[in-house]
């Protein structure tokens, strides 16, 4: 078994570590976004093949997504440290060869090794948070761990930008080199330990059945010509083949002597609500940070660095509701806490589905403005959620599992953000073309005056923009629908009952592995 780490401080110093490395990963997740212009110029790309730099985004996030369930597992066996320090080691690899590429192919397999080795931190990080501290204390560590993730999505745009402005694109990835040195310093030093006493084994069919299904579904989505047809060429396919892989998982899992999750040790109602509202919230989340930056470029005229600017309401608002879910769930009980997190996040896109196109004049209660009221309000209701379905999912089951539970309510949500970006922007686009089937552009030469011509201009526009807006504001509409489903699960969670489990370890001080 692992070496007592000693009280609170040093159980602190070895989640503070994880945590770093878990901010690191989560900056690489969202920095990119803010680069693709740079990395376009740099690398040649016509600017009418944009859909050549898609899997840069899309690559990372299904490493990040295909790999976590296996890592988090892997975490169980081998001992968090040696996991830790193993995915820092692969981030390292990852952001070297991204600096070095000079074609978009090596580029997305460099950014594919980031995600595959970013998508283990947090959930280790949790499952180590897990281990150090006890079930009825855990949320808020739980809660201040989800907040270095959700700063990760508040500092990625803005840190991007600054720092490629200075040093190039490259620079950006140039610079995880010594970050990620630091946090392996921080991990060795403060996360003691050797093998676990007990040490499953690791289901691999079964990890790389479910990968396979992750990345058939991201492929089969990932459509570089959305406004032609909902899904690509080849989205029948890879959807079918996702399905038929899922069926085998299931096989697998049902008959396999070592599964990813022992349902056997598990209480399956909460774990699988939890990662149900999970869902939910990835789903609320992702569609926010696409479409709200649509809405501000479209409709506000705002740049990439103006949007994030209006972007940044909800950003901040996630963390600050990550710390205090933490707080409030372990004095409130989790269900209640996510469920209203949810609800108040349903409330705030509900808010947005009626916007108006001049939302910044908007104001809303006290006088304060609207925009910035309502993107606080679904920001923070999504934040309330991460720290009590953790805890919800992590007491479901045994300790020898808490890994690859951790991975699962991460997948859940990614698995959330990258069907729920797709789905809702597969009936945007669609929506938008019918509203706007009827209407022709106008044609200068048959119009009879410069100002005639001028005023069938503005109407045109004035007509594609109420079409936009009528689009986002049903996006957002069914944002709200998805955040009170979400709600309902989370409230159907269940109260704090004791796991039906013999636990095949006695009790003993919290150690860090």
């Amino acid at each position: 078994m692992t070496e007592p780490i000693g009280p609170r401080g040093g159980r602190a110093l070895a989640v503070g570590a994880g945590g770093l490395a878990v901010l690191l990963g989560a900056l690489d997740t969202y920095v990119v976004v803010g680069l693709l212009r740079q990395i376009i110029d740099d690398l040649s790309i016509p600017v009418n093949r944009l859909e050549i730099v898609t899997p840069v985004i899309t690559g990372y996030l299904l490493g990040y997504v295909a790999a976590m369930p296996l890592l988090g597992q892997s975490s169980d066996r081998f001992g968090r440290k040696l996991l830790l320090q193993a995915c820092l080691g692969g981030f390292l690899a990852g952001s070297v060869v991204t600096a070095l590429a000079g074609t978009v192919p090596v580029l997305v397999v460099g950014r594919v090794i980031q995600g595959t080795a970013g998508g283990a931190l947090l959930p280790v990080t949790l499952a180590l948070a897990a281990d150090l501290w006890p079930g009825n204390r855990r949320s808020a560590v739980l809660g201040a761990v989800g907040a270095a993730q959700e700063l990760g999505s508040v500092l990625g745009p803005l840190y991007g930008i600054g720092l490629a402005a200075v040093t190039g694109w490259r620079g950006v990835f140039w610079v995880n080199v010594p970050l990620t040195l630091l946090a392996a310093v921080a991990v060795q030093v403060s996360v003691r330990g050797t093998k676990p006493a007990v040490r499953p084994r690791v289901d691999l069919g079964g990890a790389l059945l479910l990968a396979l299904t992750l990345a058939s579904l991201v492929v089969g989505l990932d459509n570089p010509n959305p406004r032609e047809q909902v899904l690509p060429p080849w989205g029948v396919p890879f959807l079918i083949g996702a399905g038929l892989s899922l069926v085998a998982f299931l096989w697998w899992e049902s008959r396999a002597e070592v599964r990813l999750i022992d349902t056997a040790t598990v209480s399956l109602r909460p774990f699988l609500t939890a990662l149900g509202t999970s869902v939910a919230a990835g789903a609320a989340l992702m569609i926010t940070l696409v479409d709200v930056d649509l809405f501000a470029q479209t409709l506000l005229g705002r740049d990439d660095g103006g949007s994030v600017e209006l972007l940044l309401r909800f950003l901040v608002a996630l963390p600050v509701g990550a710390l205090l879910g933490g707080v409030l769930a372990t004095r409130i009980g989790e269900r209640w806490i996510a469920g209203a997190g949810m609800l108040i996040a349903a409330g705030g896109y509900l808010l947005m589905s009626r916007w108006p196109a001049d939302v910044l004049a908007a104001k809303s209660v006290l006088g304060l403005p609207r925009l910035d009221v309502d993107l606080a309000l679904a920001g923070l209701g999504l934040g309330l959620v991460i720290a009590p379905l953790s805890a919800v999912a992590l007491r479901a089951v045994p300790p020898a599992q808490h890994g690859v539970a951790s991975a699962a309510v991460v997948v859940a949500r990614m698995t959330g953000m990258l069907v729920g970006v797709a789905a809702v922007s597969a009936f945007g686009l669609h929506y938008f073309h019918t509203l706007t089937a009827s209407l022709n552009p106008p044609i200068r030469i048959l119009f009879p005056s410069a100002p005639a011509y001028d005023r069938a201009l503005a109407d045109y526009l004035g007509a594609v923009r109420e079409a936009l807006l009528t689009e986002y504001r049903a996006i957002f509409l069914i944002t709200s629908a998805v955040c009170l489903a979400g709600a309902a699960a989370a409230v159907s969670i269940g109260g704090r009952t004791p796991r039906t489990v013999v636990s095949s370890e006695p009790d003993r001080a919290p150690t860090a592995r």
